[in-house]
């Protein structure tokens, strides 16, 4: 994998890759046609939240890879704060990219500006009881979050170690967004 991540994982290379991608796409399959928002987070927590068999297979499965080493392996902010591309959008992910971020931090703890052009899905796989990572909606712990097109912020962490799966819709993500410019009216 390239230091800046801009590789794929070699899914082929790990059975658990290879489960969690497959879940994912299942997935897909179901939102398929959703728009990321404060709507489409608010059904994820309740249809598709913890005790879900879609959503208890994806935690376990990037729980595994990021014993394997696979999840989350190139360094943006030392140890602390790490990502690994899953998969790239194409037509079999219905054009989700899969992607992978790793935060640890009791103290709020903030990544990199930016900005979710088409939207954004993150599924958040608890590591420490009590962790949270904050969307537009506020802290989350176990569960969803999934920002509106055209949304902006950091991604924070607070209360310890998580990692966020996330799902772009056609890939995109921008680092042009400046904090304090104005949000979507979807927010």
């Amino acid at each position: 994998m390239d230091p800046a991540g801009n590789t794929e994982v070699d899914v082929a290379a790990y059975p658990t890759a290879q489960k969690l991608v497959a879940t994912c796409k299942q997935f897909f399959s179901e939102i398929d046609n959703l728009t990321p928002g404060k709507a489409l987070e608010e059904r994820l927590n309740k249809e598709y939240g913890p005790g879900n068999p879609l959503y208890d297979t994806m935690c376990a499965c990037v729980r595994t890879g990021l014993k394997e080493g696979w999840v989350a392996n190139v360094e943006l902010d030392g140890a602390m704060y790490r990502r690994s591309k899953i998969l790239l959008p194409s037509a079999e992910t219905r054009y989700f990219s899969i992607t992978t971020v790793y935060m640890n931090s009791q103290d709020e703890y903030s990544g990199q500006y930016h900005v979710h052009p088409y939207g954004e899905i993150n599924c958040v796989v608890l590591l420490d009881e009590g962790a949270e990572l904050k969307g537009m909606q506020g802290w989350q712990g176990a569960g969803w979050t999934s920002p509106g097109a055209g949304t902006h912020h950091y991604p924070q962490v607070r209360r310890g170690a998580l990692v966020a799966l996330f799902f772009l819709p056609a890939g995109r993500i921008g680092y042009n967004a400046k904090p304090g410019q104005p949000q979507p009216l979807c927010v």
